[in-house]
């Protein structure tokens, strides 16, 4: 019997591993979901049955194979381990546990080998981490990556439902409640996250320490600036990678290829390249552009989008819970 618990299942990234669940087919025998005191009671869709949403302590007693949290840090440090207590895995949505350096941090296309019956929690990457390392793999693999210098184009589902109504809202003329700093229809500023004193926000320092994390390289140099843009249905990325050693193009752009969970469109004489607007509820990253930086020897530039509520959230988090089922890891 496979019982999965949704914590967080009322809200967007909640929404779409419902979605994911099902379009993935996992054996699923009982779905749990849960949410806040405040949607205690509602209904949710999954597998053409309606589900009445429960508390989290109720889930607990019900002693799932597997928690997937979609709840924000703060609730994954009060519940994740008093779910693990009783032989519940817990796949971890939120920044809670990623740079513990017990707590794996994982892409299964990349890393998933490294996951042990031991590990009762587990941790998904930030959402533009996701799409980056994939889209590189092949090439840390080959050709070892130096140095990244990363420009991402952040959309607002990325922020929450408060940020898509208040795109929403200015879109359509109604006064809401801002969730950010500044108006964001018609508008983009180079702020995802905190600030901190080394002047780089905490979104961008994500892209470093979670890169090195997955890839298990601390040499890897990553300078990023993170941009939040009016859009729905994905992010974006300007990536320019300097590799190690020399590569020829027509093998990167195979190794691209080769890479499973990742799609080129690069076609752009017949304006064919990655867009958000395509992304959106697929499961796949992107990429695009792909061309040679003739300013630094072994230098490379591309364009990676994925949707971030689902490769970069939703589809992960499910894939991680596929994998430890399929290698009998629970």
């Amino acid at each position: 019997m496979m019982k999965i618990a949704i914590v967080g299942c009322t809200g967007l990234v909640g929404s779409e591993i419902l979605k994911v669940l099902s379009e993935l087919k996992l054996p699923i025998t009982k779905l749990i979901p849960v949410a806040s005191s405040k949607s205690i009671g509602k209904e949710v869709i999954f597998n053409n049955s309606t589900l009445e949403v429960i508390g989290i302590q109720d889930a607990i007693k019900l002693k799932p194979n597997i928690a997937i949290f979609s709840a924000g840090g703060e609730i994954s440090k009060k519940w994740a381990n008093k779910f693990t207590e009783l032989g519940t895995t817990v796949i971890d949505n939120s920044s809670a546990w990623r740079m513990k350096k017990e707590i794996p941090l994982i892409v299964p296309e990349i890393n998933g080998g490294i996951l042990t019956r031991n590990d009762k929690i587990i941790s998904n990457p930030n959402c533009s981490t996701i799409q980056l390392v994939l889209a590189l793999k092949n090439i840390h693999k080959h050709y070892g990556i130096k140095r990244l210098v990363i420009s991402t184009y952040q959309s607002v589902t990325g922020t929450g439902s408060d940020a898509v109504k208040q795109l929403k809202g200015e879109r359509e003329g109604i006064d809401h409640f801002k969730t950010y700093p500044h108006k964001i229809d018609l508008n983009c500023f180079p702020h995802g996250g905190d600030f901190l004193e080394n002047g780089y926000t905490s979104e961008e320092m994500k892209l470093l320490n979670e890169t090195r994390k997955i890839f298990n390289d601390e040499e890897i140099q990553v300078s990023a600036t993170v941009v939040r843009v009016p859009v729905i249905g994905g992010h974006s990325e300007a990536v320019n990678i300097e590799t190690k050693k020399s590569f020829s193009l027509t093998d990167v752009i195979e190794l691209i290829h080769c890479t499973d969970g990742v799609v080129i469109q690069d076609d752009p004489k017949n304006n064919i390249y990655p867009m958000p607007i395509t992304a959106h509820e697929k499961n796949e990253v992107f990429v695009g552009r792909i061309r040679r930086d003739n300013s630094i020897e072994n230098g490379l530039d591309m364009w990676v989008v994925a949707d971030n509520l689902r490769k970069g959230a939703a589809t992960n988090a499910v894939q991680i819970a596929s994998y430890i089922i399929e290698n009998k890891l629970i």
